[in-house]
């Protein structure tokens, strides 16, 4: 597609080298060509783009063989645009120009020309063909009738066109064709496994019964290799016997030495040790006499300190408490009897029990105030 810019009133197109541009002002031929750049005016301009680059067409059509049978054909046709002059004029290529976008639809136009004519060759091609053999040589006999039809079709060259290709892919019949003459194959091949089966199954049948005899001559070997075993153990058995006897005779000796002088070892350090132990004891009893001596005269000692201490003591606290006691009676003989009873009531509330609460009755309350107000008066 062209690219189209807008710039006051005029436009300007820009094509690509795949796109041959056609630009005409009423009848006359301004610019023709590829990947043409130029200015024009909307107004007075008739733009066509054809494309020449070479275009893919795929189509899928059916068709039925000379048995009646449905078939399925893919096939691929590649064409190119031969003579844009000659195609500008029988299809519409014209575009707009203010967008640059195909005003009509000639490429559909073309594939629909393109398809009809060859499926219209293949139809005849495979409408004289059974089945079997439309499936086997059908693709070539399909691609050459349609390369032939195209090429010799007046219409392509009348409209620019060029068929490059053609290209056929399949030729499948209906599914339940295609499956039925599927079977004949799958037998042949089942046929083929189940023999080869068969023969892998001899094979493996004759290779066990060679191994069973070779499993047969294993077990005589070893039979008559374990029997020389078993004589080989015995002698050696034996052999390890004597060699155990005699060895246990010489520890017999050994052991009975090495005894004898543990014994005599035994005996002496006896002997050793109990006269060590004598001479400790005699050293113990004459350091435990020596401490105990010491230990009675410190004793002795502390207990005289101690009786002198104490009585120090005792004669000092008496001496204070003859002097507290002076000196007690001294300040009560001097106070008055007032302070006295002070004192006393002081003394005695220091010493009675704690009162909690106190309940005074009437009674108690009027002879206390009486006795208050006589000794007012």
């Amino acid at each position: 597609m062209a690219d189209i810019t807008r710039r006051l009133g005029w436009r300007h197109l820009r094509g690509t080298p795949t796109a041959h541009v056609r630009h005409h002002r009423g009848e006359q031929l301004l610019h023709d060509g590829p990947g043409l750049s130029f200015w024009f005016r909307a107004l007075t301009a008739a733009i066509s783009e054809v494309p020449v680059d070479d275009r893919e067409l795929a189509m899928t059509f059916h068709a039925r063989t000379a048995d009646f049978q449905d078939v399925a054909v893919q096939a691929t046709v590649t064409y190119r645009v031969g003579d844009p002059a000659v195609a500008a004029a029988r299809l519409d290529f014209s575009i707009d120009p203010d967008t640059g976008i195909w005003r009509g639809t000639p490429l559909e136009q073309l594939g629909t020309l393109l398809t009809e004519t060859a499926q219209q060759h293949a139809l005849d091609a495979l409408a004289r063909t059974p089945l079997a053999e439309a499936l086997v040589d059908g693709v070539a006999v399909v691609r050459e009738r349609i390369a032939a039809g195209l090429a010799a079709e007046p219409r392509l060259p009348a409209t620019g066109i060029e068929v490059v290709a053609v290209r056929v892919m399949a030729l499948r019949p209906e599914p339940e064709v295609e499956r039925a003459l599927r079977t004949p194959a799958r037998e042949q091949i089942q046929q083929e496994a189940d023999r080869a089966t068969y023969e892998r199954r001899a094979v493996a049948v004759e290779r066990e019964r060679a191994i069973a005899e070779n499993e047969l001559a294993s077990q005589i070997e070893l039979a008559r290799r374990e029997e020389q075993l078993v004589e080989q153990r015995g002698t050696n058995a034996r052999r390890e016997a004597e060699e155990n006897a005699a060895a246990d005779a010489v520890l017999a000796d050994a052991e009975a030495t090495r005894t004898v002088k543990l014994a005599e070892a035994e005996a002496a350090r006896s002997v050793k040790l109990g006269d060590a132990e004598a001479a400790r004891t005699v050293r113990l009893a004459e350091a435990e006499a020596s401490r105990s001596v010491k230990l009675g005269e410190a004793e002795a000692a502390r207990a005289v300190t101690l009786a002198r201490a104490e009585a120090a003591g005792a004669r000092e606290v008496g001496e204070a408490r003859a002097a507290a006691q002076a000196a007690w009676l001294r300040v009560h003989g001097e106070a008055d009897v007032a302070t006295l009873h002070a004192l006393t009531g002081a003394r005695l509330a220091e010493n009675l029990p704690r009162i909690d609460s106190v309940t005074v009755s009437p009674d108690v309350l009027t002879g206390l105030l009486a006795r208050l107000g006589g000794e007012r008066e």
